[in-house]
């Protein structure tokens, strides 16, 4: 069981809901949802198309969701700045910098330039995110996990709640041949306990098996099972750009071996990056995008483990107040 600080309990609870579910939108997207835009218009998206997405995401979304992840550069102050932001729901922010320095096989994270887990805090976040690009058994690896540690240390000093979002790649031929595929299971796995001991708070996961060519869902329960057995906190399942139907079938299997929650970007909003008007964007957010947010929400309060199951709650005593993140 992770012991957890009064601060970061405090920052799990925001993230939340009532019954303890993590039940998360993800709005954190720069490059990735540049690249989409410009698909849907054919034009690259100004610096307000991209806040006016996010604006239009956040506005629908969080009167409903327990928590939104959104970025600092587009999407984070500004829907606190406009009262976008439904009041109630819990704020994270990522950390790092889009995309990754290196070679495809040894992707490299980095945190965006001028920003830190401190200014998170002071602007009432309750999470930093940290995107990890890994695979156990590359080179960059044990470069990847200082990094981790250098982060964790950020919010430790700050007591604020830290998230950590592993993606494992292909590399050689693997994507070509189908192995990434075979071994995806245990890439997961593996990278679970090597980065949960490491001063993270919850594990955004990938969901332990390709399940476009898996389709045997027995063997996907016990990949997951595997997953919660190496995890030593609490853990979420990310979408990780799969179509809606399938992210529902993912959030259910992880949730029955014991996953807390999902955060779910692209699978639920995807197809509003080529709607043209923006009227008829916010009309597809406010139904349809909301329609699919409450499918997984009933399906985690079906199946899920509450987040708290997997931490030791804060032991406050007399005069706790006095050694409180004490530095001298």
């Amino acid at each position: 069981m992770k012991k957890m600080t009064i601060g970061k309990y405090r920052g799990l609870q925001r993230l939340a809901d009532e019954r303890g579910f993590i039940c998360m939108c993800a709005q954190d997207h720069r490059g990735s949802l540049a690249k989409m835009l410009k698909e849907g218009s054919g034009v690259d998206p100004s610096y307000q198309d991209m806040v006016d997405f996010k604006f239009d995401v956040t506005g629908a979304l969080t009167p409903y969701c327990s928590a939104i992840l959104l970025d600092p550069v587009y999407g984070a102050a500004q829907t606190i700045a406009t009262n976008v932001l439904a009041r109630q729901t819990g704020l994270a922010v990522s950390l790092e910098e889009t995309g990754y320095e290196g070679g495809t096989e040894a992707r490299v994270s980095r945190p965006l330039e001028g920003w830190q887990a401190a200014k998170i805090r002071k602007m009432g976040g309750d999470a930093a995110k940290l995107l990890l690009y890994y695979r156990p058994d590359v080179d960059v690896a044990a470069q990847q996990r200082e990094l981790v540690k250098k982060l964790a240390a950020w919010c430790e000093e700050q007591d604020l709640a830290f998230i950590v979002e592993p993606v494992g790649y292909a590399v050689s031929d693997e994507a070509k041949t189908g192995a990434y595929a075979k071994i995806k299971p245990d890439v997961v796995v593996r990278t679970a306990e090597e980065i949960t001991p490491l001063g993270i708070d919850v594990l955004k996961a990938e969901f332990p098996a390709d399940a476009r060519m898996e389709k045997d869902e027995k063997v996907m329960l016990e990949n997951c099972k595997r997953l919660d057995g190496a995890t030593q906190v609490p853990w979420i399942i990310l979408s990780g750009g799969v179509d809606f139907d399938l992210f529902v079938r993912q959030v259910e299997i992880a949730s029955k071996a014991g996953a807390s929650g999902f955060l779910a970007g692209r699978a639920l909003w995807q197809e509003a990056t080529s709607i043209a008007s923006r009227k008829e964007r916010q009309e597809f957010f406010r139904t349809t995008v909301v329609d699919r947010l409450r499918i997984l929400m009933a399906v985690v309060n079906a199946y899920g483990t509450p987040w708290y199951r997997k931490v030791d709650a804060p032991v406050v005593e007399e005069g706790w107040f006095k050694s409180y993140q004490q530095t001298s």
